[in-house]
């Protein structure tokens, strides 16, 4: 029995899909908002719940994960801080999922669970479409996390040449470095000593948590952008970030974090419900969304 046949009906003959999303501060997310908005263009009755674990102490992964699948959830995102450590309770990686070594979207099918990385979809969707043309010859990413994995695994196999990593937790850069090294070649990436190496790239990308709302202030000091230079940010709240209106001022082409935000959630959509949603009108329907009504920090799903 597929998935789409072993979902709930309601009473009235809509299809019954229920989805949630795991992580610590998730608040600020408008990935519900595109989940439901999208499920009730397309004749679902579709339930999107948070899991917001941060001021719960002690919270089990595993026992959640049990429960919602129990329940009849048809899977889960999960973000910061379980990503990883997600994958210990999975059946099945996506080849995204392996590659990243992180999973943001589960999925319960037949008795199992299949993790996929929609991060990495997302922003390489984004990014072909928001920055084409760009110089892919040497790209210096700040930000070794969970996310920063999906950014730079798909910038390399969208043709980036060489990609430097820096991270102010230096093991964090050179894990993620020896990852992407083994999969792609050493020659391909590396670790910066600086936030400098921003002088020798001809591009920049922030994963990095600074500049959103909470974190206020730029990834790197302004007189390192130079009119040349691409530059993205895979933060959303806000959409315009310091270091995003610093790289325009000085003629830099920028990317704002919502295209691989509105991505990511686009192709969740899909692997929950099995149809194919309407990226337009999710779009539309993040633009809509106003941030200043929900409560928490955490911009990605």
């Amino acid at each position: 029995m597929t998935q789409i046949e072993s979902a709930t009906l309601r009473h009235d003959g809509a299809r019954a899909v229920r989805v949630g999303l795991i992580g610590h501060g998730i608040g600020l997310s408008r990935t519900p908002g595109m989940h439901m908005a999208e499920g009730r263009a397309l004749g679902l009755d579709y339930q999107y719940d948070l899991f917001d674990l941060e001021h719960e102490p002690g919270a089990d992964l595993a026992a959640l994960l049990d429960r919602v699948e129990a329940e009849g959830y048809a899977g889960v995102n999960v973000t910061h801080p379980f990503k990883q450590v997600v994958a210990q309770h999975l059946h099945e990686l996506s080849d995204a999922a392996r590659a990243v070594n992180a999973v943001n979207t589960v999925v319960f099918r037949d008795g199992k669970r299949f993790g996929h990385n929609t991060d990495y979809w997302g922003f390489a969707t984004a990014f072909r479409q928001g920055l084409p043309g760009a110089d892919k010859a040497r790209v210096l990413q700040l930000g070794a996390g969970g996310a920063g994995g999906a950014v730079a695994n798909a910038l390399l196999d969208d043709g980036v040449q060489r990609i430097e990593i820096f991270d102010v937790n230096r093991a964090s850069a050179e894990r993620l470095a020896g990852d992407l090294a083994a999969r792609l070649g050493a020659d391909r990436v590396g670790v910066a000593e600086s936030v400098e190496a921003a002088r020798a790239a001809t591009g920049i990308v922030n994963a990095t948590p600074i500049g959103m709302a909470a974190h206020p202030g730029t990834p790197l000091p302004e007189d390192l952008l130079h009119a040349g230079l691409w530059v993205a940010d895979i933060i959303y709240f806000p959409l315009e970030t310091a270091f995003l209106a610093a790289a325009r001022a000085r003629g830099c082409r920028a990317l704002d974090g919502s295209g691989m935000a509105v991505y990511q959630a686009v192709r969740a959509f899909e692997l929950f419900s099995g149809l194919a949603p309407d990226p337009t009108r999710m779009r539309a329907t993040f633009d809509a969304l106003d941030p200043t009504t929900h409560q928490g920090r955490k911009p990605h799903a």
